[in-house]
């Protein structure tokens, strides 16, 4: 089973995920793909020998384009890790419940468009919450609309600034997100 992880930033899920099924012998991540040139993710990719494709966004919506780069390096599942690009229905249609996304809180709440990163962290602590945490879903037409798959919680303190808030939900996606890929990709 080939994966595709989408990145768009950093690159701590990316490597977290590469480093989990580096061992294993029937998932691989087969490719790496930013539509950012200067994503800290292709280079975390690269020193583990993983293919890395930027597309820009104009690109990134041609299915002319990118269908064939999935064909090109076999891939059978797509995992968002800090994606920011929507995801274009063609590529939804072909990758039916095999597109999965990570989104740094309990949706539905503090989902949508313009809800990513700092942004959720600031509207949860802005909103006073007592707990927050992350979501797996899958990718549907509706920006973090699709079918939630798993939750995972953590709670929090009045006196937790933004940045904490971000330490406990980002530990939470270390923590589960390669585990809860596995048991799907498994399950299909």
């Amino acid at each position: 089973m080939n994966i595709a992880i989408f990145v768009s930033g950093n690159g701590t899920n990316c490597e977290n995920i590469i480093e989990y099924f580096s061992n294993s012998k029937d998932i691989k991540t087969a490719l790496v793909l930013s539509d950012r040139e200067n994503a800290y993710a292709l280079v975390r990719a690269d020193k583990h020998g993983v293919p890395t494709v930027v597309l820009p966004k104009p690109e990134f919506g041609k299915e002319a384009v990118l269908l064939p780069l999935m064909r090109k390096y076999d891939i059978d599942f797509i995992v968002l890790a800090g994606f920011l690009a929507f995801i274009p229905d063609f590529l939804i249609g072909a990758y039916d419940h095999r597109i999965i996304n990570i989104h740094p809180s309990l949706l539905p709440e503090f989902g949508g468009k313009g809800m990513y990163g700092h942004h959720v962290h600031e509207a949860v602590k802005a909103a006073g919450k007592s707990e927050t945490g992350m979501t797996v879903h899958y990718v549907s037409g509706r920006i973090d609309g699709g079918e939630i798959i798993a939750q995972f919680k953590t709670a929090l303190s009045p006196s937790d600034s933004v940045d904490d808030i971000a330490a406990k939900e980002h530990e939470l996606e270390m923590k589960y997100y390669p585990g809860v890929i596995e048991k799907i990709i498994r399950g299909l």
